[in-house]
């Protein structure tokens, strides 16, 4: 009785403790960790701990900008990975991934992609490219035959890469309405024949979601397997993605998932997970952790890549068709002088750099994603609201790596200097 006794009142001591901390946070929201029991078995992702101070300053001031951010709610949570020379050396969760349970982000909770899922499929189209299933150059038809648009010469004349470029010569974001219904893949690529042509194939970059989601029945068909099976086995599974997926019902029955918001003048509010953007998979249909983002990135900054070898790499990372980066924010850390879609990413020329991004939006999440080759930098940012803060968040980034770039240039030039001497 008197053991009973004792932990009762620890309970209520314990539970008056967190109250006061709860009631001195600036966010109404009380803070629970998240239920790490579900993740005891998996290991841990390894982050490199560099020595360089002006690494060490960039970290601390990146983390402080994120930070801010989410205190005057620009965002209710995000998480961060940042790899360099194909290691992860920042891996950091902020915020909430649900403001109504004050439950916390992790490096494991789970946020929808939406068009960063374009890089996905290119990526994996590329692996296929590279055991000889197909190749760029492969006709459409050759793998679905019931496909046909309005010209039969310009359906004959759609190859893989112009899927993957948007350059079918279909409208601008041709039945968005149609995908946003739940109709079935399958249903809206029948009636492309019904649109009217823009231009010929690779002449003109129109971007899309159902002509784009083509490559998922390619792949089928060259395959004999789904789309959603071919990622898990080449790309998921290989690089231990362990909480990637391709599927609604996989989302829903996450425990550590991200759920998106909306602002109101009260704060932000939970939304419902949507089903929508699923039946178009390749375009928009990724569900992912920061840290499976952080092997995805880390895969593509290697040089003896496994996975996809540097001559595919530089098939999917050069231009192909002339397109407007829609991120304005770039501006803030310089310039663009031009940009280019290459097949599934951006690429974004400055005067002395060239970055390879994609964005993506779905259902309340912003996902943000760039590849600085020349300097093995790789980013990823997952944010569970639309807004300021994954608009600004990569360009704030590479304008931060500049300053370390500069401070190693004038250490650099002063050894040198010291040497000659």
């Amino acid at each position: 009785m008197i053991r009973l006794i004792v932990l009762l009142v620890c309970i209520v001591g314990a539970s008056f403790l967190l109250l006061s901390h709860s009631e001195k946070e600036k966010s109404p929201v009380k803070k629970i960790a998240v239920d790490t029991l579900v993740n005891l078995t998996e290991p841990e992702l390894s982050v490199l701990k560099t020595e360089d101070p002006e690494w060490n300053q960039l970290f601390t001031q990146y983390s402080d900008f994120i930070q801010h951010a989410i205190d005057i709610n620009l965002a209710p949570g995000a998480a961060v990975a940042i790899i360099k020379d194909s290691a992860i050396v920042y891996l950091k969760a902020f915020g909430y991934r649900n403001t109504s349970t004050g439950e916390l982000v992790d490096t494991k909770t789970v946020f929808r992609l939406g068009s960063v899922s374009k890089c996905f499929a290119s990526v994996l189209s590329g692996v296929l490219v590279q055991e000889n299933i197909f190749s760029w150059d492969d006709p459409v038809v050759r793998y679905t035959p019931a496909f046909s648009l309005k010209s039969p010469e310009q359906t004959q004349g759609i190859l893989l890469r112009h899927l993957l470029s948007h350059t079918t010569g279909l409208p601008y974001h041709a039945f968005t309405n149609l995908i946003e219904e739940g109709r079935p893949l399958d249903t809206m690529v029948y009636h492309l024949r019904e649109l009217n042509l823009l231009g010929k194939p690779g002449q003109l970059y129109s971007y899309q979601n159902v002509a784009y989601s083509i490559i998922g029945q390619v792949i089928q068909s060259a395959t004999g397997k789904t789309y959603e099976q071919v990622m898990q086995e080449k790309i998921f599974s290989p690089l231990h993605m362990t909480h990637a997926s391709l599927n609604y019902n996989t989302l829903v029955g996450e425990k550590n998932a991200a759920r998106p918001h909306r602002h109101t003048p009260k704060g932000w509010i939970t939304q419902a997970y949507s089903p929508t953007y699923y039946n178009v998979g390749p375009a928009g249909g990724v569900n992912a952790s920061i840290s499976d983002m952080a092997l995805f990135l880390t895969s593509l900054t290697r040089e003896n890549n496994a996975l996809l070898d540097s001559a595919r790499q530089q098939q999917i990372f050069q231009p192909a068709i002339r397109a407007t980066a829609k991120n304005r924010y770039f501006w803030n850390w310089k310039r663009p002088v031009s940009s280019y879609y290459g097949l599934g990413w951006r690429v974004i020329n400055f005067k002395d750099d060239v970055v390879n991004y994609h964005g993506g939006y779905v259902n309340g999440f912003r996902s943000e994603i760039a590849i600085h080759r020349k300097d093995k930098i790789a980013i990823c940012v997952l944010v569970n609201a639309p807004g300021q803060l994954a608009d600004q968040a990569i360009p704030e980034f590479f304008k931060q790596y500049d300053q370390v770039r500069m401070a190693h240039t004038r250490t650099n030039d002063l050894k040198a200097k010291e040497a000659a001497q």
